[in-house]
């Protein structure tokens, strides 16, 4: 049986949505791979077309609430929200959870390019975390 991850963060529409498509990559053959919010605020077009570049499609990824029944059965759950200013999920005291933060590119400030610029950083960085996670377990 598979172990399941949880990847939540504010709205599931950026960083939970990219941890989710970089997780299903790498860590796909030995675990269940879901995200989610404490709302939904819909999948973040921005996400999508960023992690196209890479190659990773999660277009077909819904923008979800947490699921309690999912939370209370996940081997890891993992909360990504940057700042104070986010509000992280409340996780059971039973499950092990991690915090990876990273900022919230929907937030970025700026042209275009530099919001984009942010997109392509963090999209990046949530990357490098996961694959360094597939590699030591860590």
């Amino acid at each position: 049986m598979k172990k399941i991850i949880y990847f939540l963060c504010t709205g599931n529409s950026c960083r939970s949505q990219m941890a989710e498509g970089w997780a299903k990559k790498y860590l796909g053959d030995e675990w269940e791979v879901y995200s989610a919010g404490i709302e939904a605020h819909g999948l973040n077009p921005n996400a999508v077309k960023v992690m196209k570049e890479v190659g990773i499609d999660i277009s077909n990824q819904t923008s979800d609430v947490i699921n309690p029944e999912i939370l209370n059965k996940a081997d890891l759950v993992v909360t990504l929200c940057g700042h104070a200013a986010d509000h992280c999920p409340v996780t059971p005291p039973h499950v092990k959870r991690v915090h990876w933060g990273f900022d919230d590119p929907a937030k970025a400030e700026g042209t275009e390019e530099e919001k984009w610029a942010v997109f392509q950083r963090v999209r990046n960085e949530i990357g490098e975390r996961i694959k360094r996670f597939a590699g030591t377990g860590e």
